[in-house]
């Protein structure tokens, strides 16, 4: 094998194929082109002498020999990283840098701005770049380094996936302000004669919601929904137009009741709370710059 044909942008895109096993979901995930995946393989596999992927049915699976350089692969890209972040310092106050962050719709609003306030009265060379969260590749994500942090409830993550906790949320009901019956919908009886919003669970959401949206089904009758949609901030929008319910984390209904005349109640079904915590690839966990981000990230939203 000749040693010059490749270098580690390469194998970093292989270790992303092996994990994904789609040309198209790692062209996605890296933000480029299927020709310039399909490209980078096709050196690879001059490389290693083996095709590496072959295409059983609608899905490509490893041969045995690239089955049998994961293990090897891991540890080199390991090694890098780690070599790379103990030889370089980082000072947020003079570092030119991007960060990314993983989140949801709620993340978009909820984390969003106060990390942008937090980077520029920290760095003027310090960028953030929100990226809408995908929760069936973020693992594959992160470990390519396409983001730095996913926030979200993701309780199936892979053992390579870090994670720390920084809060339990739980879902409130809001209605719009002037609601004729707000004081009586504590009551479950009431509350479930009414008509609902329902925010409907998706491959952008937090896996978390798709538990809370069974709930809300099992108990309301199909005639109380009023309209389904994918999203919380529009949900209480059409509250606050309307005289339906909608329901959604309690620290998104605070940020929003003001803005749009919200009025803002346990909700009386029981529902399971959030345990929101940032999530990380192994390979990132000793670079000193995704060390700092992931401290600011934690003293901004973490609980006391």
């Amino acid at each position: 094998m000749n040693d010059d044909d490749i270098g580690l942008r390469h194998l970093r895109i292989l270790a992303l194929l092996l994990e994904v096993r789609s040309l198209t979901r790692a062209a996605i995930i890296l933000g480029t082109t299927q020709s310039s995946i399909s490209k980078t393989l096709g050196k690879l596999r001059a490389h290693f002498s083996d095709p590496l992927l072959v295409r059983v049915g609608l899905a490509m699976q490893p041969t045995p020999k690239a089955i049998a350089l994961v293990q090897p692969l891991q540890a080199l890209l390991a090694t890098s990283d780690t070599m790379r972040s103990t030889a370089r310092a980082f000072d947020p106050a003079s570092a030119r840098r991007e960060f990314s962050l993983l989140v949801t719709e709620v993340g978009m609003v909820r984390f969003v701005p106060p990390l942008i306030s937090h980077l520029e009265r920290t760095g003027h060379g310090l960028r953030l770049r929100a990226v809408p969260l995908d929760s069936r590749e973020f693992g594959a994500r992160l470990e390519a380094g396409e983001a730095d942090v996913a926030i979200g409830v993701f309780p199936a993550a892979a053992p390579t996936i870090r994670r720390q906790r920084l809060y339990i949320d739980k879902y409130v009901s809001v209605v719009r302000g002037g609601h004729p019956r707000r004081e009586k919908l504590v009551r479950a009886d009431a509350f479930l004669r009414e008509r609902h919003v329902m925010v409907t669970s998706s491959h952008t959401g937090h896996a978390a919601h798709r538990m809370i949206e069974q709930a809300f089904a099992d108990a309301l009758d199909a005639d109380r929904v009023l309209v389904r949609m994918p999203s919380f901030i529009t949900a209480a929008f059409v509250a606050s137009r309307t005289d339906a319910v909608a329901s959604m984390p309690a620290r998104l209904a605070d940020y929003l009741m003001k803005d749009l005349d919200l009025a803002v109640f346990r909700t009386p079904i029981d529902l399971p709370r959030l345990d929101i915590s940032q999530f990380w690839h192994e390979r990132f966990h000793h670079d000193r710059g995704h060390r700092w981000f992931r401290a600011a990230i934690h003293d901004l939203f973490g609980a006391s």
